[in-house]
């Protein structure tokens, strides 16, 4: 890798440390929770799939299984497509971005400009993005753009972090990787399987098999 090669890369590396957290507020902040369990999604998995699956329609385990790719196809049928009987994507989509608001809100108080300008910023980068091959981010792409500051902080976020997650599993399938192993060889680098294995939904017959 040359010189500029590598500074582009470490350039995105730092870029994608900070609006990765902007766009994980739907996971993990308490009012995005919220927002999805008071919608009747009870359950971290529900919000997770309904959420987040919401801008492809209301589709069913196998092509959100390929898009997600790290979750073990039982896993994500436990929630699709049951979930859009409970809320439609539509309803599922409006939820979120209120859930990612409110958390937002809350964290940037008193940064509503600095947060004004980097929604900008990020929208700017996101508008220039090349979807080919890029489901998720493709999907997401087509929404239609928020005008709240910080709805469409979030919104850029999420279009730059799918986009960079599809780039990852077209990776990953070049290297002849399936999704479980995908997470043991990550789970020899930073995060443990205590973490991984649980949360993607693999029993340790597929972990081993896939060791």
């Amino acid at each position: 890798m040359n010189d500029a090669a590598y500074t582009a890369d470490a350039v995105a590396r730092e870029v994608w440390k900070l609006y990765e957290p902007v766009h994980a507020v739907t996971y993990f902040a308490p009012e995005a929770l919220t927002a999805f369990e008071a919608a009747g999604l009870r359950g971290w998995r529900r919000g997770y799939f309904a959420g987040r699956a919401a801008p492809l329609g209301p589709v069913g385990p196998e092509p959100v299984t390929a898009a997600f790719f790290g979750f073990a196809p039982g896993t994500v049928a436990r929630a699709l497509p049951s979930v859009w009987d409970i809320t439609p994507p539509a309803r599922a989509l409006e939820i979120r971005r209120a859930g990612a608001r409110a958390a937002l809100e809350r964290l940037l108080a008193g940064q509503e400009k600095e947060a004004a300008r980097a929604g900008e910023l990020l929208a700017d980068a996101a508008l220039g993005l090349d979807h080919g091959g890029r489901v998720l981010s493709a999907a997401h792409a087509g929404l239609v753009w928020p005008d709240d500051p910080l709805e469409r902080l979030w919104h850029a976020a999420t279009l730059l972090r799918e986009h960079r997650g599809d780039g990852h599993v077209a990776a990953l399938v070049a290297a002849g990787l399936d999704g479980c192993e995908a997470l043991v060889l990550r789970s020899g680098i930073d995060v443990p399987r205590s973490e991984l294995q649980p949360y993607r939904g693999w029993t340790d017959e597929e972990w081993e098999a896939a060791g």
